[in-house]
């Protein structure tokens, strides 16, 4: 559930536009917003529907042995926390649909009507939803440009948008009463209260199946970038090759030091994408925990005391996203950056 939009990677030098201030004099480089945007949604159905099924079918699989047992009094205290594992709501054939799943659609297809609606007729003075959804693609678009380069954000805006709103509208509907508290359950004779053992909706930021299967597309992408841009030789002595610049014995200890330095490298990239993945996982399983907590602390006073976490967490879904994004784009920059690229932009 990834990349559904792909926009400025195919512009050129001719589809940009100088503005010159009538104060300053300077002229300033700008995309022409309209076709960005244009360009930006042409395969949000397409690729999203893609997306949402790479991932999960195929990191989804250990739902299917997760066996729910009937609830019973003495054990209602334990279903009071976020499960580890997304419940399964039914199966079709072999394949298992759990709670965390059907958030994952539900969003998607959210943002792709969404999307598709506020795009359908382009106004050239935009208003209401046209302007929202320009407002945060060029925003976006001119963030990523200052922290990896013109050159690159070409090619890389699509993912590392759609990696952003994409986790930035999960986490928020994650938020939305009745996520986590409608669903089939028990009735406690003893409190008097309904638990619920089986919710129907769950964050999906909050299923380590999700966060891992984003992960693990965007260590495949930045192999397809880095290869790219510098070539299997580059990429070798980008991990492997000696720093700095150094003659006689001390360049063939230096050979030597960052050869055995390019193998810690290397195991730093494998793990990569189960930091990428755990860290949000962690982070919205934990902030999901304790709204629980909060709404349960005082049960006559359960409407109020988790208000201002609400807040809280509202700012910490707008966090998460950026942090991911820019770790991916960070992670990029690394590798795949070409000086010589840049300067040639420029």
């Amino acid at each position: 559930m990834l990349f559904f939009m792909r926009v400025v990677s195919g512009l050129e030098a001719q589809d940009s536009i100088w503005i010159q201030s009538r104060f300053t004099g300077t002229r300033q480089r700008c995309f022409p917003i309209q076709h960005m945007v244009q360009r930006y949604f042409r395969f949000l159905p397409l690729l999203l529907s893609l997306c949402a099924l790479l991932a999960t079918s195929g990191f989804a699989r250990t739902a299917q042995a997760t066996e729910v047992a009937p609830a019973t009094p003495a054990t209602a205290e334990k279903h009071e926390a976020l499960s580890l594992k997304a419940v399964p709501l039914f199966t079709i054939g072999e394949f298992t649909v759990t709670n965390s799943m059907l958030v994952t659609w539900v969003v998607a297809a959210g943002i792709i009507v969404f999307a598709q609606m506020a795009m359908r007729k382009i106004q050239s003075v935009p208003g209401g939803a046209q302007n929202f959804w320009e407002w945060m693609v060029e925003g976006l678009y001119n963030f990523l440009e200052s922290v990896i380069g013109a050159h690159l954000v070409k090619k890389t805006f699509w993912f590392f948008a759609t990696i952003f709103i994409f986790i930035l509208f999960l986490n928020w509907f994650g938020l939305i009463p009745g996520v986590g508290t409608i669903g089939w359950g028990h009735h406690d004779p003893v409190t008097n209260a309904f638990h619920v053992d089986r919710p129907l909706l769950r964050g999906a930021n909050a299923d380590l199946n999700l966060t891992f299967a984003m992960a693990v597309v965007f260590f495949a992408l930045w192999l397809i970038w880095a290869l790219q841009e510098v070539g299997f030789g580059g990429f070798f002595l980008h991990i492997f090759g000696p720093k700095g610049e150094s003659t006689g014995f001390l360049r063939i200890m230096m050979i030597i030091v960052f050869f055995m330095v390019g193998w810690l490298e290397v195991v730093s990239i494998f793990f990569r994408p189960i930091s990428l993945s755990f860290r949000l996982y962690g982070n919205v399983y934990a902030g999901e925990n304790m709204l629980e907590a909060m709404a349960h602390l005082v049960p006559s006073l359960s409407w109020l005391i988790p208000i201002p976490f609400y807040f809280m967490e509202i700012l910490v879904g707008i966090v998460q996203a950026l942090v991911f994004m820019l770790l991916t784009a960070v992670f990029t920059l690394l590798i795949a950056h070409d000086p010589k690229a840049e300067g040639a932009h420029h």
